[in-house]
């Protein structure tokens, strides 16, 4: 080993270690953490027909939305009416991180507590941005509300969340496509590690089932045409046709290990490394030579090798170009230990929740940590030869206690990685 690998080496182990002490899901399998990982290991998926909007115009009518009333019924616990939906999707998670994290205790108002708030999106406030349209293209200006600057603005969630739960430290968006949650993780965990914030409220959320939003999605090649939506979302695939679309939002509690230490708090799981990188190629096709290199930089971070990591959740979004080239780009980083490491991709279960999906999966992945257990595939019954992994089959199957690696690629050519252990 070379003088300056190791002074990183030792650098790193300065380092302070993050562990996880809450996580809350507000995702189209459930609310709760038993009732997803319940769906989740029966094979259950969240796709279905449309309830949100009138789908008679669009080719695609189906998509991946939270259990109708779930997300109503919380937020009248909290006392609180609904404002715009990616905002309180990820009220409903974050409530539930906090809570099981043990920083919130009876009822609102709260106390100030000094808890940074970084959370991702893709779309942002998707449906305050539809209301206004409708707003100015029927009325002009003088039909706008004040409050259309404050609910449109991106950091509209992160203020949410800030305001809600009195969260005084900083809080502010990662926007970077279907990167933004994971990348929301890696910042926060960089926060933590480096000695920049004790606590730090992370995560994802988007919705964005409206006319304006959905219709867009709509005319691109990326949404799968299949009509059957128990079999339409078949990552890695031979038949795969394209992703569906989820809404939802996924939330952690981030802290220092001494901190959750000396508060005597659950500790779910840890983050070991984050990698990520840009792929400066296109601005929608990915790039193996991108993928690999954020992959190989959370591996050094974390000091893993590649055959101890005990499964992949994959980026896994059904598209051709996507499950083809990530695939490659696995191979790529783990070579011969390619064909041992079990491969899993959930947005067969949640849909593509875009800029939420990284923390979606990240909850998955800890609770497979903690189980043992990693969930099934749908859809695998004709895989794809040039997806040459270990892909796990309709059933699940027993992992070892070791670290996991979970995928985040973006259009705009964003790669996120991050390395997730079991809680020690």
């Amino acid at each position: 080993m070379s003088n300056s690998n190791q002074t990183e080496s030792s650098s790193s182990q300065e380092r302070r270690r993050v562990v996880v002490t809450g996580m809350g899901i507000a995702s189209a399998l459930g609310i709760d953490e038993s009732t997803v990982w319940e769906n989740l290991t029966e094979g259950r998926t969240g796709v279905g027909p449309l309830r949100a909007i009138d789908t008679s115009d669009y080719k695609v009518k189906i998509g991946a939305e939270v259990p109708e009333g779930l997300v109503e019924e919380k937020l009248k616990e909290l006392r609180r009416r609904p404002i715009d939906r990616a905002l309180d999707l990820a009220v409903v998670a974050a409530y539930s991180a906090l809570t099981q994290a043990n920083l919130l205790t009876g009822e609102a108002p709260w106390e100030e507590q000094d808890v940074a708030v970084i959370f991702g999106t893709g779309e942002g406030s998707a449906q305050s941005h539809h209301t206004a349209f409708n707003s100015f293209f029927k009325k002009g200006p003088r039909g706008m509300r004040p409050t259309t600057v404050p609910r449109c603005m991106y950091n509209a969630i992160s203020a949410g969340l800030s305001l809600q739960f009195k969260l005084t430290g900083t809080n502010y968006m990662i926007v970077s496509a279907c990167t933004s949650a994971t990348n929301a993780m890696g910042t926060a965990y960089r926060m933590i590690r480096d000695g920049y914030a004790e606590t730090v409220l992370c995560g994802g959320a988007d919705g964005f089932f409206d006319p304006f939003f959905f219709g867009v999605w709509n005319n691109i090649p990326a949404l799968s045409k299949i009509p059957d939506p128990l079999k339409a979302c078949r990552p890695f695939a031979e038949d795969r046709d394209g992703t569906v679309l989820g809404e939802g939002a996924g939330a952690f509690v981030l802290e220092s290990h001494e901190r959750a230490v000396d508060r005597d708090a659950s500790i779910r799981g840890e983050i070991l490394g984050y990698g990520e990188s840009s792929d400066a190629t296109h601005l929608t096709s990915p790039s193996v030579e991108g993928q690999a290199k954020a992959m190989r930089l959370a591996l050094n971070e974390a000091n893993v090798q590649p055959e101890e990591i005990s499964f992949i959740n994959a980026h896994g979004t059904a598209t051709k170009s996507n499950d083809a080239c990530e695939s490659q780009s696995i191979r790529a980083v783990f070579g011969d230990a390619t064909d041992q490491v079990p491969v899993i991709a959930n947005k067969s279960f949640f849909g593509h929740t875009l800029g939420a999906s990284g923390a979606l999966e990240s909850i998955v992945s800890l609770l497979a940590l903690e189980k043992g257990t990693a969930p099934p595939n749908l859809n695998l019954e004709n895989r794809d030869p040039e997806c040459n992994l270990n892909l796990v089959g309709s059933e699940p199957v027993s992992i070892k206690r070791a670290p996991a690696m979970k995928n985040s690629f973006g259009f705009g050519g964003g790669n996120g990685v991050l390395i997730l252990g079991p809680a020690n």
